[in-house]
């Protein structure tokens, strides 16, 4: 009689485990260039492990760091800071080592720590303005159904990437051109995500957030709060 061998059967939890370790590593990320999540920065790699990082945090404060990646961490130049890259598919966690000497890098209300993506070719920075671009010379030709296909994309597919002043311009820039196509429940719903702000009298904007930003954001505040009336009737 032949005799079988039987395995010990390995934990589920185990074997879950084993995955989370395989799916997410530390090691120096691909070459090219990455949009920090919520569009506040960018990480850029070199053929060489050399990489750069800059984040915009609240109220215009930076982060700006750089160096060399070897087996995914970077000691930064005369400090103890080390970073650390992790790759999780397509997506970069960038984290350290908790040193103080990390925050020398930022200004107060500004982190270069978190998840940086690698953009699709049509929301690259270089792509979206290219984009807009191409819809305000459809806009001010009146081809408002050619503009809305060259913009709508980019709020629908860009989202994870675009700043968050660069999504409320695009969001009234196709708000007002839902409205010109007679789609008012469109343009509201568009337009939603602005109704809090537009809602407040220009201090009250001022008085929500920090300086910088509010003045960033104050503009489209005032154009959501005009296409909101006219989506309104």
């Amino acid at each position: 009689m032949k005799l079988h061998r039987i395995l010990p059967l390995v934990p589920a939890f185990l074997l879950l485990l084993g995955a989370g370790i395989a799916s997410a590593q530390i090691a120096t990320p691909p070459a090219g260039d990455y949009i920090y999540e919520g569009g506040a920065g960018s990480l850029r790699v070199k053929p060489n492990g050399h990489f750069d990082i800059s984040t915009v945090g609240a109220n215009a404060h930076v982060c700006s760091l750089d160096g060399t990646i070897v087996r995914g961490k970077s000691k930064i130049e005369d400090t103890g800071c080390v970073v650390n890259f992790t790759l999780k598919g397509g997506t970069v966690e960038v984290s350290s080592n908790g040193s103080d000497d990390c925050r020398q890098s930022c200004g107060a209300r500004a982190s270069f720590e978190g998840t940086y993506l690698k953009p699709s070719p049509a929301c690259t920075d270089k792509a979206v303005a290219a984009s807009r671009k191409t819809f305000k010379r459809q806009y001010d030709a009146k081809d408002f159904a050619a503009a809305q296909a060259t913009l709508a994309p980019v709020l629908g597919d860009c989202s994870k990437t675009l700043d968050w002043i660069t999504t409320g311009r695009v969001r009234n820039d196709l708000a007002i051109t839902q409205f010109r196509l007679g789609d008012r429940a469109g343009c509201l719903k568009t337009l939603e995500p602005l109704a809090e702000d537009a809602a407040k009298t220009d201090q009250g904007v001022k008085d929500s957030y920090p300086p910088a930003d509010a003045e960033d954001i104050l503009p489209v505040a005032r154009a959501a709060r005009t296409n909101l009336k006219l989506c309104k009737g």
